[in-house]
């Protein structure tokens, strides 16, 4: 899948790279929790997921998401990029293939999600309302795989 709207100049990127796991989720959540800088940015797209970069630093990127009622993911990996995620309103549900099996969590504003490089999963907002979430993907997200059912890869890692 090609990114075309990675060459953007325009945003933020005055922070030093979010080193570790716990920088990267106290990022996600400083973002997530300054509602005054995301959300005058959302919108919806009733024909698919809508997005936006809001921020670029050095080895990492963050993306803002919205989701109207039954818009969905399809099954993902994230290429090498490992990441956080938040949802920040509404609810999302989360549907991940590991080598134990297939899980399935819901996800709700304050919930956040760490994930490895090459970490397969599907989110959907199975909710009645709107949902957004704010995602950190370190390095920048340059590929996403999409997986059809009968091509899912039978091992996955495991989400932390």
């Amino acid at each position: 899948m090609a990114f075309p709207h990675l060459a953007r100049t325009d945003l933020p990127h005055h922070r030093s790279a979010p080193v570790t796991v716990a920088d990267r989720a106290r990022l996600v959540r400083e973002i997530a929790a300054d509602r005054a800088r995301w959300e005058p940015l959302v919108r919806y797209d009733a024909l698919t997921r809508w997005y936006a970069r809001l921020e670029t630093g050095p080895g990492y990127e963050v993306w803002l998401l919205s989701w109207l009622p039954g818009q969905s993911s399809g099954f993902h990996d994230h290429g090498d990029s490992a990441g956080v995620m938040a949802v920040v309103q509404g609810e999302l549900t989360e549907r991940s293939l590991t080598a134990s099996g297939e899980g399935t969590r819901v996800l709700r504003p304050g919930t956040q999600r760490v994930f490895s490089g090459g970490y397969l999963h599907e989110m959907v907002n199975a909710a009645l309302e709107p949902a957004v979430s704010v995602h950190l993907y370190t390095p920048g997200l340059v590929e996403m795989n999409q997986y059809g059912a009968a091509a899912v890869p039978e091992h996955q890692p495991e989400p932390r």
